[in-house]
């Protein structure tokens, strides 16, 4: 979510994000189609777009103050409540993955730093060196920030930098056996210092999954959604109030975040399969599939 319009993109960025949105969620479609765990179909899901340099997310994160790549990434389990998440990584190819084995295979829900990458080694998952994440576009966005910082040309917010948050990925599910889940993952904030986290690996903020109500996964700005406990919030509307997953979403997303100060979005399906987009930005990129196959990619605000 973030500043998204037409006539900031070209034809050819346009169709870019296009295709791989409708790949990614063909990935997660295939995997429910065949029978397959709504926690697989995320992962899997969210790998594709954590594989591409296109989002803020495995290969295409934005770089710290220090110019290095730190990855946040967490998972939830709709059925059990069982939650994984990872932060402040700089190895592991994949960090929703990390956050998934993290879940089902150590006794905690949040590891960061140094142990989380030592966990991720002794779980055997990808380790790569760190300019594996690096991509030009993200260096000149790190150039444009701090230069907007030192020369006081524009305030900190201004669109540019106020966007360098922006480009999380995430992924809901709702499987065959009416179980839902929810994961997200993020580079965080262009020119985030002293360790900074946000919401996505962060449960009940970016992530959120109950078969009760509904599974969500957020993209933002991160304070203010972990301020909002926006994911957690939208499901104890449907929960406490009985409103219906967009009843819930609109009032989080179009009411209550906002008057905290915050921007940005969420996806969300709820246990009866009702999917909602919401974001009160002039953009989010955004894909669903339903279970005839019906598919929907969209990126602009109309």
């Amino acid at each position: 979510a973030g500043t998204i319009k037409k006539e900031k993109m070209s034809a050819e960025s346009v169709a870019m994000y296009r295709l791989k949105l409708k790949e990614a969620i063909q990935v997660g479609y295939t995997i429910l189609k065949d029978g397959g765990t709504s926690l697989d179909a995320v992962e899997k899901t969210i790998n594709v777009l954590e594989d591409s340099p296109l989002f803020n997310a495995g290969r295409g994160a934005v770089l710290t103050y220090e110019g290095v790549n730190e990855h946040d990434a967490s998972i939830m389990d709709g059925k059990t409540l069982n939650a994984g998440a990872s932060a402040g990584t700089t190895t592991v190819k994949n960090p929703i993955n990390l956050a998934r084995a993290i879940m089902e295979n150590s006794p905690h829900v949040m590891l960061s730093g140094p142990g989380a990458e030592t966990f991720a080694q002794e779980q055997e998952l990808e380790i790569v060196e760190p300019d594996y994440f690096f991509t030009e576009n993200k260096k000149k966005a790190l150039e444009r920030v701090q230069a907007s910082e030192k020369n006081k040309t524009a305030s900190f917010y201004d669109s540019e930098i106020k966007d360098s948050k922006f480009g999380t990925v995430g992924c809901a599910a709702l499987d065959k056996n009416g179980n839902l889940a929810a994961g997200t993952s993020t580079g965080g904030m262009t020119n985030k210092r002293w360790g900074r986290i946000g919401d996505s690996p962060i449960i009940g903020a970016g992530t959120y999954a109950n078969n009760a109500t509904c599974a969500v996964s957020s993209t933002g700005w991160g304070e203010f959604f972990i301020r909002a406990m926006v994911a957690h919030d939208i499901s104890a509307l449907m929960e406490y109030k009985g409103l219906s997953l967009k009843e819930a979403a609109q009032l989080v997303v179009q009411k209550k975040l906002p008057e905290l100060g915050g921007d940005g979005g969420i996806i969300a399906v709820d246990n009866q399969g009702n999917m909602v987009m919401e974001f009160n930005t002039s953009g989010m990129f955004r894909a669903t599939m339903n279970d005839k196959g019906e598919l929907y990619v969209e990126m602009f605000k109309d």
